[in-house]
């Protein structure tokens, strides 16, 4: 049974940082593409960065280029996202997904396999 559990959401003030986690189990983590996603409520779930299997590659939302960098540690299961400089409009629920595939990254959320049941961050102003 695939889990992607995420962790580290919280309260933040606008301009401060935090990194959000996402531990991986039941499945062969280093060949799949992964991705954080974010939702607000009412609205559609977007993209905000890519990895690929392998961590040699990723891709960002431009609303995420220059302040957030996704990494993975294959060895560990795990991927991460650390935001920096973040702004209120930055406030949604943040989910892990995982996509298998012969693509490098994946920015669609229909292309995704597996999700998260998010963790939530909010961003004050």
């Amino acid at each position: 049974q695939v889990q992607l559990v995420e962790s580290g959401g919280g309260l933040v003030q606008a301009g401060g940082s935090l990194r959000v986690s996402c531990a991986a189990s039941g499945l062969t983590f280093g060949t799949y593409g992964m991705g954080w996603f974010r939702q607000v409520r009412g609205k559609e779930r977007e993209f905000v960065a890519a990895i690929s299997w392998s961590g040699r590659t990723t891709n960002y939302a431009n609303s995420a280029k220059g302040r957030f960098t996704i990494s993975r540690d294959n060895a560990k299961n795990t991927l991460s996202l650390q935001m920096n400089s973040l702004k209120p409009e930055d406030t949604a629920v943040y989910y892990c997904a995982a996509a298998r595939g012969p693509g490098g990254y994946y920015t669609d959320p229909a292309d995704m396999n597996y999700w998260g049941k998010g963790t939530l961050v909010t961003v004050s102003s």
